[in-house]
């Protein structure tokens, strides 16, 4: 399961990471806002990029630039559940993106990063397939 947005693509996809482009999420400049005009599908999910550069670099490598856990918040799964990942609390550890709900959360991770990432990683097998009313 992935986090996405309420609503479609144009190809009938939902869309991924809320419109951001994820690559940017990786670039100095921080989180850029996607244009459906530059549009990659993996994993039945849309992913929408400030750039033909960026969408080609996507493309070449969609892991690499894709959020943990489905882009669920990170704490969240360490805790059992699927809360909404927001771009504006996000971190990179060892190349990997993570997504938080919020600033408290996103603080909260800040205190034992490792431990959370662990945890999370540990927990998201038992919960990747439930829906979030389940959990």
């Amino acid at each position: 399961e992935y986090n996405v947005s309420n609503g479609l693509s144009l190809s009938g996809n939902p869309i991924g990471m809320h419109g951001v482009d994820p690559v940017s999420m990786f670039q100095d400049a921080g989180p850029s806002t996607g244009d459906a005009a530059y549009t990659s599908s993996h994993d039945g999910v849309d992913y929408y990029f400030s750039t033909v550069k960026a969408q080609q670099d996507f493309d070449a490598n969609p892991e690499s630039y894709l959020p943990q856990f489905g882009g669920f918040c990170a704490f969240g799964v360490f805790v059992g559940k699927k809360l909404d990942g927001d771009v504006r609390y996000a971190d990179i550890v060892d190349g990997k993106l993570y997504l938080f709900v919020n600033a408290a959360i996103f603080q909260k991770y800040q205190e034992d990063k490792g431990a959370v990432i662990e945890g999370a990683n540990e927990k998201w097998p038992g919960i990747v397939h439930s829906s979030v009313g389940d959990l």
